[in-house]
């Protein structure tokens, strides 16, 4: 059986008429015209339409110009083909439109007047499997050379293309490809002769390539020839200009530029080696033809080289004291920060130009003043200020530059910085450091390496200037949301400062001395138009916003600046003041209601302290059990936070007498875990003691207590490990009105880190062990045990009874 086109099988026939062709190969799947005009090939036709079921054999000839060619002159390995459509044309010739069924072989030839008629065989491809990755590999590379050569000129049919979209066999691609390329009969015989796919798919792709590069060389000269009609119009018009301005008397302009720039090169201060490079390229650019591509691109280096502050530094005005006003000015608290800049200042005064510039991270939230904080210390040390984003940087060369042999060339950031500044010594932020990423064109993260090792820096070599340029005097300041996103040894090259999230307090202080005068300002209100009560101001804070930082907040004060001059340009010239009741009236009903976050205390619901970029959450935990088996987990949980939840169950299994819990609750019954707010991923060890807390309460009963959160590791003995990011957790506890707060003993250090105030709201109470965590956060938990052991004692008196009754 042979298979058409369009998949119906086919009887195949053993005894076939021949019909000759020339000047061609038919494939299996091919469907084309043909015009017969031969009176032996006319009655093959008929015959085969009358005796064979419009099957044919279609075979090639060797000499394409023999009119009745011998059974040695025809190719033995040609296509049986169905005759699909036939018509008889007025010449005598006749059209038949033939689709090619399956390759064949001629064993003997058992007529041969007044046509041949031949004894064939099927003859099948070798089994290939067409997904295999280096045939599938093959395959694109062939169909992506296909759509280059057809761009290159090479005329196909206008529907290859999409056909060979929907093609995945090996097979039916090598025919299609070879049928479309008009190759010579002896090469189109070769591939149809080659039974296995993938060696005939090497054969087109060997055949493509050299199309390819036959087709790249006819456009190279036609190119070639265009080009040198414009170069040869381009010359006869300079000569013209060039006599044109020597009319005119500015002939002489090329030689003043060449001076401007061996003045500019001489008051550059470039140290011995780029001053002997840069002018080397200047003899270079001499001896160039002014408007070669080559000179302008070495004009714009030479440019670049006497634009950079090789030796040029910042007047420092070291005084303490005024540095610490400057701070102040700009940003409330930050003591660690102002302390840490005011020691670097201290340390310069002392040692001079010899010391190395500090290289510093904030690391904290967004908005909590990283990037301003940059601002605030290049002006307290009297230094320029630059800012280079790397957010989203992920190619090597925006750190180290391009190359000049690349067309559009530019230096790196850190030399764009250099020219910026125009001072070799300027503050240099490094704004999200940890958005960096790389891919097939490097790592920028480890160019940086080389950028902040004060070791290394002093010659830092940009790829376009070609030449070192020292860094050293640079204080670099980085800024990054998230820590664990810098590799190691970037992290390790840098002093990292953390910046935490502000409490209500300091937003109303900051609010009062920075954002509100400044809004009111961009706004054109004064204190005579508005005044803000600390009433409106912890009102916007508390139902208006929900972050670590201040950006919300300044634009909620913003709104309500705008809304003031609206009132007043409207002519209502009266004093607004902004009262809790004003907020609501300006920026519409609260958007965060502060909840009481449980209205009464719950069995199996416990409150958990979470860490984000974005500042501290409360986390529920919610768990309840039901008939079944196992432990179900939902909520978008992280692999970490999966593995806790099972360290948490086991270690209830395992304390379960002592907790007073029926071990068959384990084997009858599946606990569900829930972290609400299903579409946010949730990840992390330091949810362990909520876990297991919401489990035990959820076994026994107890409620837990509304008014406790906790956070910390759990361990399968039951201690608990220390965690993160306490003081964001302590202020999202705060914002939801938490007065006790359940921390590892391991984090007992970092309270002094807490701010007073907030240490007076709320109850930090330290734990080594689950059982202590279970003391504080479950109600009742003490007069429970006490049940429980009074069980176990009634438990082993009736024992002893029962044995005392049996002796």
């Amino acid at each position: 059986m042979v298979t058409n086109y369009e998949g119906e099988n086919i009887e195949f026939k053993e005894e076939l008429a021949l019909l000759p062709i020339r000047d061609l190969v038919i494939y299996p799947f091919m469907i084309l015209p043909l015009f017969v005009g031969r009176e032996a090939s006319i009655k093959a036709i008929d015959h085969a339409i009358n005796h064979s079921d419009r099957l044919i054999l279609l075979s090639s000839q060797k000499d394409i110009v023999a009119e009745h060619p011998a059974p040695e002159e025809i190719y033995e390995l040609g296509t049986v083909a169905m005759i699909m459509r036939m018509r008889k044309l007025p010449d005598g010739r006749i059209k038949i439109l033939v689709q090619g069924l399956s390759k064949a072989r001629i064993t003997s030839f058992d007529q041969q007047s007044p046509f041949y008629i031949t004894k064939v065989e099927k003859v099948e491809d070798t089994k290939t499997d067409s997904s295999n990755i280096a045939t599938t590999a093959l395959m694109r590379t062939i169909k992506e050379q296909l759509e280059k050569v057809i761009q290159l000129g090479k005329v196909l049919s206008p529907d290859i293309l999409m056909v060979l979209e929907d093609i995945t066999d090996a097979s039916r691609l090598a025919d299609l490809i070879a049928s479309n390329l008009n190759l010579h009969v002896s090469e189109a015989q070769t591939i149809l002769e080659t039974l296995d796919p993938v060696d005939r798919l090497h054969a087109i792709n060997d055949i493509l390539n050299r199309e390819l590069e036959i087709l790249m060389m006819q456009q190279k000269m036609k190119t070639n020839t265009s080009s040198e009609n414009v170069n040869q119009r381009d010359v006869f018009l300079k000569e013209q200009i060039k006599a044109i301005k020597s009319e005119l008397g500015d002939g002489n302009s090329e030689q003043d530029e060449f001076a401007e720039f061996r003045k500019r090169v001489e008051e550059a201060g470039m140290p011995e080696e780029v001053l002997k490079e840069t002018t080397k390229q200047l003899a270079r650019l001499e001896k160039m033809h002014p408007d070669s591509s080559e000179a302008s691109i070495m004009r714009n280096y030479i440019e670049w080289m006497c634009d950079l502050p090789w030796s040029k530094k910042s007047e420092e005005h070291i005084d303490l004291n005024s540095a610490l006003e400057i701070l102040d000015e700009d940003h409330f608290e930050l003591t660690q920060i102002k302390e840490r800049i005011l020691e670097h200042l201290a340390v310069r005064q002392l040692k001079g130009d010899d010391m190395k510039g500090p290289i510093l991270c904030f690391q904290g939230p967004p908005g909590v003043g990283k990037t301003s904080l940059g601002k605030s210390i290049a002006r307290a040390t009297g230094r320029e200020f630059v800012r280079i984003s790397l957010g989203g940087v992920k190619d090597e060369a925006e750190i180290r530059g391009h190359r000049r042999t690349y067309v559009g060339a530019m230096p790196g950031r850190f030399i764009q910085a250099m020219k910026q500044a125009k001072t070799n010594n300027p503050v240099v932020l490094l704004d999200e450091i940890d958005k960096l990423s790389g891919d097939y064109k490097g790592d920028p993260s480890a160019a940086l390496l080389e950028v902040l090792d004060p070791e290394q820096n002093v010659e830092f070599r940009d790829h376009y200037l070609n030449v070192p340029f020292d860094l050293s005097n640079c204080m670099f300041i980085a800024t990054s949301n998230m820590l664990e996103n810098i590799p190691g040894p970037l992290r390790d090259r840098m002093e990292v400062i953390n910046l935490s999230g502000y409490t209500r307090e300091e937003k109303v202080e900051i609010s009062k001395r920075y954002i509100i005068p400044k809004q009111m300002d961009e706004n054109g209100i004064n204190n005579e138009h508005v005044v803000f009560t600390d009433e409106g101001v912890e009102s916007v804070i508390e139902h208006y916003t929900s972050e670590a930082g201040l950006r919300n907040l300044e634009r909620r004060i913003g709104t309500l600046c705008r809304k003031v001059a609206m009132k007043i340009a409207k002519g209502d010239m009266g004093k607004t003041h902004i009262v809790k009741d004003t907020v609501v009236k300006y920026l519409g009903p609260p958007i965060f209601v502060k909840e009481d976050h449980k209205d009464e205390d719950e069995v199996g619901v416990s409150t958990g302290l979470a860490w984000t970029s974005h500042g501290g959450e409360v986390l529920y935990i919610e768990t309840t059990k039901m008939k079944g088996q196992g432990l179900t987990l939902t909520g978008q949980l992280g692999d970490v936070m999966k593995e806790s939840a099972k360290t948490a169950i086991n270690y209830i299994r395992s304390r379960a007498l002592y907790m007073g819990i029926d071990e068959d609750i384990f084997e009858n019954h599946e606990f569900h875990v829930h972290l609400p707010a299903g579409a946010t991923p949730k990840d992390g060890p330091s949810a362990g003691i909520t876990l297991a807390t919401a489990l035990v309460s959820n076994c026994t009963g107890v409620p837990v207590s509304r008014d406790v959160a906790m956070t910390g590791e759990i361990t399968l003995t039951g201690k608990v490990l220390p965690i993160g990011g306490l003081k964001e957790k302590a202020l999202a506890a705060l914002r939801m009105g938490i007065s006790t707060v359940v921390i590892p003993w391991g984090n007992k250090k970092d309270l002094v880190d807490i701010p007073e105030n907030l240490r007076e709201k709320i109850n930090f109470v330290p734990v080594k062990t689950i059982d202590e965590v279970l003391d504080i956060a479950l109600v009742d938990w003490a007069a429970y045990k006490k049940e429980v052991q009074m069980r176990k004692v009634d438990k082993k008196h009736q024992e002893k009874t029962k044995a005392g009754v049996a002796a």
